[in-house]
């Protein structure tokens, strides 16, 4: 048990093992988990909030399912086109010499 907490965690939330390890760029990618992270700590507010309203639980159930997807779409994308992310910042992604 405690190695598949540990596997999920690290699936999660460790840029060297998730999807996210295909982006060049180190900066783009804690940028992009930051950005996850906000947008699920939003959604359980929303959600939790919502839930101490019986009618519009709604709200937060389409949260947590968008966010849900919205994960699930941006390790899809880091996966296989990592160049998406990589913005116009100017910076040298990791492998490429002067």
């Amino acid at each position: 048990m405690r190695k598949i907490v540990v596997y999920c965690w690290n699936y999660v939330f460790n840029h060297k093992v998730n999807p996210l390890r295909h982006i060049p760029d180190v900066a783009t990618r804690h940028m992009i988990l930051q950005v996850l992270g906000w947008m699920w700590a939003s959604s359980f507010a929303i959600a939790i909030g919502s839930y101490t309203f019986m009618a519009i639980s709604l709200v937060g159930h389409i949260a947590l399912i968008a966010a849900a997807a919205i994960t699930v779409a941006t390790y899809t994308v880091a996966e296989r086109k990592p160049v998406a992310f990589a913005f116009a910042s100017g910076r040298r992604l990791d492998g490429e010499h002067e």
